[in-house]
């Protein structure tokens, strides 16, 4: 018997359990990982509380990011041994394949080892946030250098980790954030400038950072009334990566500014690089070399224990964390 989390109706953390269950044995093609550290994402508590794209059915795992040691490999996995430390690519489905629990079973295809450099802990917080940020700056924005870059929500672990690959791809990355509490911080995090879009406004701030030349990628999950001041202040020419819908308001669509300067409107999701080997490949050599390199490195805003999982995720919808929310296992 191994603990697991899981839990029987939809609600707040307060709905999460740790039972213990049989895990079993890894079929064709799959591992068993021995947990040492968990991710956790916003999905996650999404899911929890039926508000996520997929749909929990009862008793409900969850969970899209671990890290931990290969314990047992099933028929037909090649690549991998007992032993082995790996990390975790977000499944498509977390109640299918959840990660929260001291054993779990994924598909071998979603294993990587990670640089030895990586504490386990580090290793849980790096594929969503780097996969999402690379999917939408890197593979669909085509951000290069010297592009100014809009990166909204920034003190979030993928806030965070655009921040970082911008810095690695040589982009100037402008830091959106709601105040100035967290100013000096994203500085400290590589940010060339920081606007608190609630306390300055948010389109002149844009058009004076980037002088004449305007915004060419707006990576963006909050959608509502920023739309418009984001659009505004963007280069003829420009992409808007829309990667989530945070914003409790209606999105406006900014017709003129689209008419007017020729921009591109892009909703993402990082499931669609995760289904599509031909950019997987490329995204996770990029984010290797980057951990390996050093230009990227997750920031982890606070550890929990494993019996902590209900504070964790109250903690995660607290919106305090600057980075990374982690469960040691």
């Amino acid at each position: 018997m191994t603990r697991v989390v899981r839990f029987y109706e939809l609600g707040g953390p307060e709905v999460l359990r740790i039972e213990d269950v049989h895990v079993p044995e890894p079929g064709p093609h799959e591992v068993r990982i021995r947990v040492k550290a968990l991710g956790l994402n916003r999905a996650e508590a999404l899911l929890r509380a039926g508000a996520y794209i997929e749909t929990a059915t009862f008793p409900s795992g969850l969970g899209l990011e671990a890290a931990g040691f290969v314990e047992t490999v099933g028929p037909g996995v090649q690549g991998f041994a007992p032993g082995d430390p790996v990390s975790l690519l977000p499944p498509k489905s977390m109640t299918r394949w959840p990660a929260y629990g001291e054993l779990a079973i994924f598909p071998a295809a979603l294993l990587v080892r990670h640089p030895p450099s990586l504490s386990f802990e580090e290793a849980a917080a790096v594929w969503m946030q780097y996969l999402t940020a690379y999917g939408g700056l890197v593979d669909i924005g085509g951000l290069r250098r010297g592009d100014f870059v809009a990166i909204t929500a920034a003190s979030s672990s993928v806030g965070l980790a655009a921040i970082q690959i911008a810095n690695m791809v040589g982009a100037m990355p402008i830091a959106v954030t709601r105040t100035s509490a967290k100013r000096q911080l994203l500085l400290e995090a590589g940010a060339a400038h920081v606007i608190a879009s609630m306390e300055e406004d948010l389109e002149a701030q844009l058009k004076r950072v980037s002088a004449q030349q305007g915004i060419r990628v707006v990576f963006d999950p909050v959608g509502g009334p920023i739309f418009e001041p984001l659009a505004a202040a963007m280069a003829s020419g420009g992409i808007l990566v829309e990667y989530g819908g945070l914003s409790p308001e209606k999105t406006p669509f900014p017709l003129f500014a689209v008419l007017s300067k020729s921009l591109t409107l892009r909703g993402y999701l990082v499931h669609e690089l995760l289904t599509d080997p031909e950019r997987l490949e490329p995204a996770k050599a990029f984010i290797l070399e980057g951990l390996v390199s050093g230009p990227l490195r997750p920031i982890i805003a606070r550890t929990f224990p494993f019996d902590q999982i209900v504070e964790a995720h109250r903690f995660l919808e607290s919106n305090e964390q600057f980075g990374k929310i982690v469960v040691s296992v």
